[in-house]
C-alpha cells in the first residue's frame, strides 16, 4: 500500500486481515452523512484494505478533500480528468453514502461525476449504503431505480430510517458487507444455526438466575458464517452487544426455548455451533415477587436437558464449547474430548470462562477426534476467523 501519511502504518490490519491486498474505491457523495466516511475510511483500513476516495462536487462541501486525504493517505478524485482515474482496478466499489441523485443517474447510466463514472466503466463489486431524506427514500421513482439496480445484481445496505430521515447504516454494517463481497463464498447455500448469550431462568416474576456469558463470541462466529456466504440464523438468549441487522435472530430466553429452537433449526443445517451459554439447572418458579425480608430461602433446582445431546443424530457438522475456569490445558483438553465423544460433535472449542466471559478477547482450543489445536489469544472476530478456517478445512 502506497500511503503519504506514516501513521496509517499504525492501523494496517489492526482489527483483521480479511481485506488484506484488497483495493476498495471509497465514493462520497452529496449526502451530510458524508461526514461518517472519515471513520469509515479508517475502519477500512484497520481490516487490511487499501482505501481510494471519490468524491462528487456536492461531497467535497460537506467533507474537505484534505479530510478525505488524511483518512485514506491518498489525495481523492474530485473531478474527471485526462488520467482517467474511472479506469483504476479494484476489489470493491463502495458508495457510502449514496444520494438519491447519484442512484438515479447510475440507474440511467449517467456518467457526470467521478462517482459515478467509476461506478459504470468498473468491472468490481459494486455496495452501495443510501443516505436521504424518508421522503426521497420511499419516493416511487428513487425505488424503482434502486429495484433496477438490485435487479442487476448491486448490493443494497438498507439504511436505518429515524427522524424521517433514511440514515446512513452503521460503520460497522458497511465494513461487514464489504468484507462479505470482498471474501470468497466458500460457504454459499449452506444453512449455519449459532446459538449466542445466556439462558434466564425465573426465581420469581422480578428475580432470574443466569449467567455471565455476553453473547459476543456466539455473534461473532454469526458475523463470520455471513461473510462466508452462509444463510445465518442466530438463536441467543441475553446478549450484551447489539445483534447484527442482517442476521436472522431468535430470541431465546429460557433453556426450554432454546432447546426447541435449535431442534428446529438444526433439521435441515449444515452446520450447527453451540456457543450460547446454557444454564445447567432449571429453578422452579415461585408466584409474584418473594419477600426479601425472609431469613432464608431454598430453591429447587432440576438439571436441565442438553441442548448438544438433543441433536446428537442429526447429521449437520457439529461443533460445541467447552469452558471451565481456572483449569490448565490439558484438564481442559480432556473434559472436552469426553464431551466430544459423548455427544458425537465434530469440534469442540475449549477455553478458560474467566478469561472469555464478557471480554472482546479469548483464548481457545480446537479439539477433534484427532488433531489439537491452541489459538494464542486474540479478538473474538479473530478467533472465529480461525474456527471456521478449522471447520472448511475438515467439510472440504
Amino acid at each position: 500500500m502506497v500511503i503519504k501519511y506514516a501513521l496509517l502504518q499504525d492501523i494496517i490490519a489492526t482489527k483483521s486481515e480479511r481485506l488484506l491486498n484488497k483495493k476498495i474505491a471509497l465514493c462520497v457523495t452529496g449526502s451530510i452523512a458524508a461526514v461518517e466516511c472519515v471513520r469509515l475510511a479508517r475502519e477500512l483500513i484497520r481490516h487490511g484494505a487499501e482505501v481510494r476516495a471519490y468524491l462528487t462536487h456536492s461531497a467535497g462541501e460537506i467533507i474537505t478533500p484534505k479530510a478525505i486525504e488524511f483518512a485514506t493517505g491518498t489525495a481523492p478524485v474530485t473531478e474527471i480528468t485526462g488520467k482517467v482515474e474511472h479506469l483504476e482496478k479494484f476489489d470493491l466499489v463502495l458508495i457510502a453514502p449514496a444520494s438519491a441523485n447519484t442512484i438515479s443517474k447510475i440507474a440511467h447510466g449517467i456518467a457526470d461525476t467521478p462517482v459515478t463514472l467509476l461506478a459504470l466503466s468498473s468491472q468490481a463489486e459494486l455496495l452501495i449504503a443510501p443516505a436521504m431524506h424518508r421522503g426521497m427514500l420511499t419516493n416511487v421513482v428513487i425505488r424503482k431505480n434502486i429495484e433496477k439496480l438490485k435487479k442487476l445484481g448491486i448490493t443494497f445496505i438498507s439504511p436505518k430510517e429515524e427522524e424521517g430521515v433514511g440514515k446512513l447504516a452503521s460503520i460497522e454494517e458497511i465494513v461487514d458487507y464489504t468484507i462479505k463481497l470482498i471474501m470468497p463464498p466458500k460457504l454459499a447455500g449452506k444453512k449455519v444455526v449459532v446459538t449466542a448469550g445466556a439462558t434466564i431462568e425465573d426465581i420469581d416474576d422480578v428475580r432470574v438466575i443466569t449467567n455471565r456469558s455476553s453473547g459476543k463470541m456466539g455473534i461473532a462466529l454469526a458475523k463470520e458464517a455471513f461473510y462466508l456466504g452462509a444463510r445465518v440464523v442466530l438463536i441467543h438468549g441475553r446478549v450484551t452487544d447489539p445483534l447484527p441487522a442482517y442476521i436472522e435472530t431468535i430470541k431465546s430466553k429460557r433453556i426450554d426455548e432454546m432447546l426447541k429452537a435449535v431442534e428446529n433449526e438444526a433439521k435441515d443445517a449444515d452446520i450447527l455451533i453451540s456457543a450460547a451459554a446454557i444454564g445447567d439447572f432449571t429453578v422452579k418458579k415461585f408466584k409474584g415477587k418473594l419477600d426479601s425480608r425472609k431469613d432464608k430461602l431454598i430453591l429447587e433446582l432440576t438439571p436441565s436437558p442438553k441442548v448438544l445431546a438433543s441433536v446428537k443424530s442429526f447429521s449437520c457438522f457439529k461443533v460445541g464449547f467447552k469452558a471451565l475456569p481456572e483449569e490448565d490445558d490439558m484438564k481442559l483438553i480432556e473434559a472436552s474430548r469426553k464431551v466430544l465423544k459423548e455427544h458425537s460433535l465434530d469440534l469442540v472449542i475449549a477455553n478458560d470462562i474467566t478469561l472469555a466471559a464478557g471480554s472482546n478477547e479469548n483464548g481457545v482450543i480446537i479439539i477433534s477426534d484427532r488433531e489439537v489445536l491452541k489459538l494464542p489469544r486474540a479478538s473474538k472476530s479473530n478467533i472465529s476467523y480461525s474456527i471456521f478456517k478449522e471447520i472448511l478445512k475438515r467439510l472440504s
